[in-house]
């Protein structure tokens, strides 16, 4: 019995081998024959798009185009060569059409929401931040939450916050003085002008004085981290499935990270929660009426109610102020920050709308911008939009559609198809723009922003240039004053974006 276990017992296990290697191998087979099935449907769908040389069969166009300047650079390249759009792969799972030309980017940015979907390919990734909020929703889910925060960002509203963009600037404005004045003249934009936005932005919206600007803030280094995060696990298509990035050192931090973020707007809508009760109790017990105060960001969300007096859930109000919180501060300080580099690089222009400025100015006593006072700045308001085509906050956007998209040239979008709309080709494409990465200093026919950011750019950018010369700064990490481009979740600059003030004695 011994003698034929011995002899029978290498057979089998040779035998388990190769029925292992067997079931692999016919696996293997069955995977690469799905993947060329899939890989030649998804060519003759998208065969109306031209297409670049790719990697590899298998990689397709994947890490072509990295988060950097070399990568806008490739950009400009691509968009130069394709000249409107072109068919991308990215490894063996996406299969997506880029747009850049203005006529094949409005009929998709046109499309009726009820038949628009916000894809999973970019903002999947910002939903354990920001949840299901209006950046991100779609379709009737969408629409019912613009509806609900629509009377937030009402003119009146709005004028009502241009005293705190003043105030929070001067505060800025009077620290760069201060460091001026010790002879630290090279100062890193974004370090400053983040604070002053989110200090700006907890005021109006959320009634919350955080006092920001005078001390380290750990929610604005932890969105620096999380925006870089969300770019790198962008651009590694292994992480682009939860169970596997959970488990990374990566997405551990990346938890670690959000619940710094969580936690802080968890802790100001909170607040805002138990005043507005005790508010409501004081009311209550008074005779007679008091004049009701204008209603914030905050309040509309803890308040509104839809047509069958249904709310927002307390998940709905944190993924909103979420977002509102990022959206409303990161965008805009990475505007100005541009606007104030391009402003520094171009001194004849500097000097006109300073000039501007100063007319406006001109038997005032202090400097505050007025409501009425914004339509008398047209040549620094064409300024800071030409400066939002030259280096736009937001690089690109991606959608899919539930019906298929007809674009000039006839051209088709299949339903269900990614389009990845680059808002950054569109802005850079020598058919549309005369030499595009030059300053043409005219007016932008595409308003990048809300009224609520444009307004804080304008206030800015003018009380800025009236106290202060901007120079290039000298980046420390380069030792020169070279900039390098870093397109994340917004657009912000390697090593930062440096700039050297000069106090102007006459102000």
């Amino acid at each position: 019995m011994a003698l034929l276990h011995s002899v029978l017992s290498p057979v089998l296990s040779w035998m388990c081998l190769c029925s292992l290697m067997y079931i692999f191998g016919t696996g293997l087979l069955a995977v690469v024959a799905v993947l060329t099935v899939r890989k030649v449907w998804y060519s003759h769908r998208l065969s109306c798009f031209s297409k670049p040389p790719a990697n590899s069969w298998l990689l397709g166009h994947l890490g072509q185009i990295q988060s950097t300047e070399e990568g806008l650079q490739q950009m400009d390249d691509l968009v130069k060569t394709y000249k409107h759009s072109c068919y991308w792969v990215l490894g063996p799972f996406y299969h997506l059409v880029r747009l850049f030309h203005p006529d094949y980017v409005k009929p998709l940015l046109m499309a009726p929401a009820s038949m628009t979907v916000k894809n999973g390919l970019i903002y999947h990734h910002l939903q354990p931040w920001l949840g299901h909020s209006v950046l991100i929703s779609n379709g009737e889910v969408w629409s019912r939450k613009r509806r609900l925060l629509t009377p937030a960002f009402h003119f009146d509203i709005l004028k009502s916050y241009i005293t705190i963009f003043n105030s929070s600037s001067k505060i800025m404005h009077d620290k760069w003085c201060r460091l001026v004045a010790e002879g630290k003249t090279n100062l890193e934009m974004f370090d400053h002008v983040s604070l002053m936005t989110l200090d700006s932005l907890l005021k109006c919206a959320f009634s919350y004085d955080s006092n920001c600007q005078e001390s380290p803030s750990e929610y604005v280094s932890a969105i620096v981290q999380l925006c870089d995060l969300v770019t790198q696990r962008h651009h590694n298509i292994l992480h682009h499935w939860d169970w596997i990035y959970w488990k990374t050192q990566q997405g551990k931090l990346f938890k670690q990270t959000l619940n710094i973020v969580h936690r802080f707007s968890r802790d100001v809508v909170q607040k805002r929660r138990a005043l507005l009760k005790a508010q409501r109790e004081i009311t209550q017990c008074e005779v007679a009426p008091t004049s009701q105060r204008r209603k914030d960001f905050v309040d509309i969300l803890l308040l509104t109610r839809d047509e069958d007096g249904q709310g927002l859930t307390d998940e709905e109000i944190q993924a909103e102020a979420n977002t509102f919180m990022f959206a409303g501060h990161d965008t805009t300080a990475s505007a100005i920050c541009w606007t104030l580099y391009n402003l520094a690089r171009h001194e004849h222009y500097q000097e006109k709308c300073r000039q501007e400025v100063m007319d406006l100015m001109e038997g005032r006593d202090g400097h505050e911008i007025k409501w009425e006072d914004l339509p008398k700045l047209p040549f620094t308001t064409m300024c800071i939009k030409e400066s939002l085509r030259l280096h736009t906050p937001v690089q690109a956007v991606s959608r899919s559609y539930t019906q298929d998209m007809v674009l000039p040239g006839n051209r088709t979008v299949p339903a269900g198809e990614i389009c990845l709309v680059s808002i950054y080709g569109t802005h850079h494409n020598p058919i549309v723009w005369t030499n595009p990465n030059v300053s043409t200093w005219s007016l932008i026919p595409i308003d990048l922003t809300q009224k609520f950011a444009m307004t804080e750019l304008q206030v800015v950018v003018a009380l800025t240039l009236l106290r202060f010369r901007l120079t290039p700064g000298v980046n420390p990490e380069l030792g020169s004053s070279r900039v390098r481009r870093l397109p994340q979740i917004v657009l912000r600059a390697e090593g930062g974006l440096w700039l050297q003030l000069e106090n102007d004695p006459q102000r």
